[in-house]
C-alpha cells in the first residue's frame, strides 16, 4: 500500500452522493471529481504535456497493451519511467490493456485461466498477457496509479458467460495483487457484470474484500444503449467502498460524467474529445458543432465564449474552419486543447457546485443548455 496515495473527501452534497474531495498521490494532489485526458501511447494526441499542465489536466493516463508494444516497456523504465520518459510530472494512471485485448478479437487466441495470447498488429509477434505479467509491465511504466488486468466481456452476452467472466476477473485480480512489488503505486480492482444486477454487487463485494487502493467501474460504454450504462454504474456505486477512489472507465459525454458524479463516482476518463476533435466535432456550453461546415467560413467569434482556453481567447472558428479544411494538423491541435478544456472546465464548475449543494441544479443547467450530444 502507497502511504502518499489516499482520498480525502471534503463535503457530500446533501441532495445527490456527489463528493467533493483530494486524491493525494506521490506525483502531487488533484481535485475530485476530475476528467482524466487519455494519452494512449505516453502522448495526449496533438498536445503537449505543458499544454496539460496549463489546462489544469491533473491525472493523466497511458495504455499498458500499447506501450508494451510500442516502444516496450523496458525502455519506457530506462528512461525513469513514463512520467521522465513524456516530461508529464503530475499524477498518472495506465489501464491494464485488458479492454484493447478483449476488443480485438480477430487478433487474439482463446481465452484460458492462465491469461490470453494475442497477435502483434503491427508486427505479427505473438505475445501473452497474465496478471502477473500486466502489473510487471506496469511496474515499469511507473504511473501513480495501476489497474488490475480484468476479462472485459463483450455487450450483449449470456448470464452464464458473464458469470463465468466475472468469476475470472476476481480470480486474475487476486493474482495480480500478490505479483505487485511496487509500494509507490496504488492498484485498482474493476468491477465488472454488465447489466446483471447479482452478479454487479457479487463481483464488487468479492473485490472489495481485497486490499485495493481503489476501484473501477468497467464494462461501460462498449456498445451497450446510454440507459443501460446508467444503469451498469446504478448497479455498482452502492457496493464500492466510501473512503476510497471510485473510477468510471472509458466515459467523455457530459450526461454520463454528471450521472456518475451525481451517483458518488469521482474519476472520468475517455478519448472522446480527442477523437471528436480530429473530425472538426467541437463542444461547447451550447452543444457540438461541426466547424467544417460552411457556416463558419466567415464566424470571427471563439469556438466557444464562455470558455478560457488556449484556443478561444486567441483563435475564431473561421481560422479553426479554415486550418481543418486545408488539413492543417494545428486546426485539429487547437480543436483538442478545447475539447480537452471543456470537461476539465465542467469539472471545476460540478466541484464548486457539489461544494455549495447545488450539483444537481448544476448539471441541470449544464444539459439544458448542451441539448443533444449529436450537436448540430
Amino acid at each position: 500500500m502507497s502511504k502518499d496515495f489516499y482520498i480525502e473527501i471534503l463535503h457530500e452534497d446533501k441532495n445527490c452522493h456527489a463528493r467533493y474531495g483530494y486524491l493525494h498521490t506521490p506525483h502531487g494532489v488533484v481535485e475530485l471529481p476530475m476528467f482524466m485526458p487519455v494519452g494512449t501511447q505516453a502522448t495526449v494526441k496533438n498536445l503537449s504535456p505543458e499544454e496539460l499542465v496549463e489546462m489544469k489536466a491533473g491525472v493523466v493516463l497511458a495504455n499498458t497493451y500499447h506501450l508494451a508494444l510500442r516502444p516496450g516497456t523496458k525502455i519506457v523504465k530506462q528512461a525513469g519511467g513514463v512520467h521522465n520518459f513524456m516530461n508529464y510530472h503530475g499524477p498518472m494512471l495506465t489501464d491494464s490493456g485488458g479492454y484493447q485485448v478483449f476488443s480485438l478479437t480477430k487478433l487474439r487466441d482463446k481465452i484460458t485461466e492462465e491469461g490470453v495470447s494475442f497477435k502483434d498488429p503491427l508486427t505479427g509477434d505473438r505475445h501473452f498477457f497474465s496478471p502477473e505479467s500486466v502489473i510487471g509491465l506496469e511496474e515499469d511504466i511507473g504511473a501513480d496509479i495501476i489497474m488490475s488486468f480484468d476479462e472485459c466481456a463483450p455487450y450483449p452476452c449470456t448470464k452464464e458467460y458473464m458469470k463465468n467472466s466475472v468469476d475470472r476477473t476476481i480470480r486474475w485480480a487476486k493474482r495480480g495483487l500478490a505479483a505487485k512489488t511496487r509500494d509507490d503505486q496504488a492498484l485498482f480492482g474493476i468491477v465488472q457484470g454488465g447489466d446483471y444486477a447479482d452478479l454487479r454487487q457479487y463481483c464488487a463485494q468479492e473485490l472489495t474484500k481485497l486490499p485495493f487502493e481503489g476501484f473501477s467501474i468497467g464494462g461501460t460504454a462498449i456498445g451497450e444503449p446510454r440507459i443501460t450504462e446508467y444503469h451498469e454504474v446504478s448497479l455498482t456505486v452502492p457496493y464500492l467502498p466510501y473512503d476510497k477512489p471510485r473510477y468510471l472507465m472509458g466515459i467523455g459525454s457530459l450526461d454520463m460524467l454528471f450521472d456518475g458524479i451525481r451517483k458518488g463516482v469521482d474519476m472520468f476518463d475517455c478519448v472522446l474529445p480527442t477523437r471528436l476533435a480530429r473530425h472538426g466535432s467541437v463542444m461547447t456550453h451550447t452543444g457540438r458543432i461541426n466547424i467544417m461546415k460552411g457556416k463558419y467560413a466567415n464566424d470571427f467569434t471563439p469556438l466557444d465564449p464562455l470558455c478560457d482556453c488556449y484556443c478561444c481567447r486567441n483563435y475564431t472558428k473561421a481560422y479553426v474552419h479554415h486550418l481543418m479544411k486545408c488539413e492543417e494538423g494545428l486546426g485539429s491541435r487547437l480543436a483538442s486543447l478545447h475539447n480537452i478544456r471543456f470537461l476539465i472546465q465542467a469539472m471545476e464548475g460540478a466541484r464548486e457546485a457539489i461544494k455549495n449543494d447545488r450539483f444537481l441544479e448544476y448539471a441541470a443547467e449544464r444539459l439544458a443548455m448542451f441539448g443533444s450530444e449529436r450537436g448540430c
